[in-house]
């Protein structure tokens, strides 16, 4: 009567039978959203909220809804769980949920990862509610699953008609002189250079002044290139905001890569550790942040030369899983 597994032959809700299925590790991703203001935003970020340790609350909140989660779906199986990983991110926004859930049994955990997601975002909620009774939960939803006979899924990209990605990128320049024209550039065009010869379509160097650098990003990111890398601004004199601009529009650090370039530019000058430059990814976008000198542009792009491609096909939903 239906191809629905949780049917039977006369359309009546069923618990499908899968003791004939192999034991197999699965794992499946999921996340969501809570969309509030930036005021409650700055204030989770703070901890500053007049109940206790909000995220925290709701991971633990989200890790055990995942092991409840044959209690509240009918017709789910009670699972074995290995681990259930619950992260947060920012955005301008919204705070975003990501959940992982992972097991080794006859049936996958996509309905544990989305439950993970949808109860800390139920809790983040009920955090928020007395600042923000508006906020919404929105976008829960599965991103990728492994395992079993159908082996490794994921979500297509959205299709966005603002959105070129594929292999393009934006080149901002954090430089109040260079925006003023009383200083030349050199580290936009280098980096320029760098992606084109990787076959990129590349929108700028756009030049921003250190202080206008938010909308800089703004700018970067409005054509929904895959990849931006911003150079100047990294450092800690009181005008340098790149970092600060970054970290208000990541759904997700990369600290890895931000870590590597630091450490190769430490190999040239103890002047490196200053760098506080970012890497993450903002609504399927990669920003890098590189330090404003073309020893320090010299550096970052040669740590990104070997996994820019990986990076940008892992982001895209491709690419080889490691683990």
């Amino acid at each position: 009567m239906s191809d629905l597994t949780h049917l039977d032959g006369e359309g009546r809700a069923r618990m499908v039978d899968v003791s004939a299925k192999a034991d197999t590790t699965r794992t499946a991703v999921a996340e969501g959203r809570l969309v509030t203001t930036p005021e409650v935003i700055a204030l989770v970020r703070a901890d500053d909220l007049p109940k206790a340790d909000v995220l925290a609350t709701a991971r633990i909140a989200g890790i055990s809804g995942a092991k409840k989660t044959s209690e509240l779906i009918p017709l789910c199986h009670q699972l074995a769980l290995s681990s259930v990983k619950v992260e947060f991110g920012f955005a301008d926004d919204a705070i975003t949920i990501e959940a992982t859930a992972k097991t080794k049994g006859p049936t996958g955990v996509e309905m544990e990862a989305l439950t993970a997601v949808a109860v800390a975002g139920l809790t983040l909620h009920d955090m928020v509610k007395a600042v923000d009774p508006a906020a919404t939960l929105d976008g829960v939803r599965l991103l990728t699953k492994d395992g079993g006979k159908r082996g490794h899924w994921t979500r297509e990209p959205a299709t966005d008609s603002a959105s070129p990605r594929g292999r393009t990128a934006a080149v901002l320049v954090a430089s109040t002189g260079g925006a003023a024209g009383t200083r030349e550039d050199t580290t936009g065009p280098a980096i320029t250079a760098w992606l084109d010869e990787r076959g990129f379509r590349t929108r700028g160097p756009l030049v921003y002044a250190d202080a206008e650098i938010a909308a800089g990003l703004a700018d970067a990111l409005s054509g929904n290139p895959a990849l931006v890398i911003t150079t100047g601004g990294t450092g800690v004199s009181p005008t340098d905001a790149t970092p600060e601009a970054t970290r208000a529009v990541l759904d997700r650090e990369l600290p890895g890569i931000a870590d590597a370039i630091r450490n190769r530019g430490t190999t040239v000058t103890p002047h490196a550790s200053l760098s506080r430059g970012l890497a993450g990814v903002s609504n399927g976008t990669v920003i890098v942040n590189l330090p404003g000198s073309p020893g320090g542009v010299k550096d970052g792009l040669a740590v990104l030369d070997p996994i820019v491609d990986h990076l940008l096909a892992q982001i895209a939903g491709g690419g080889m899983h490691d683990e």
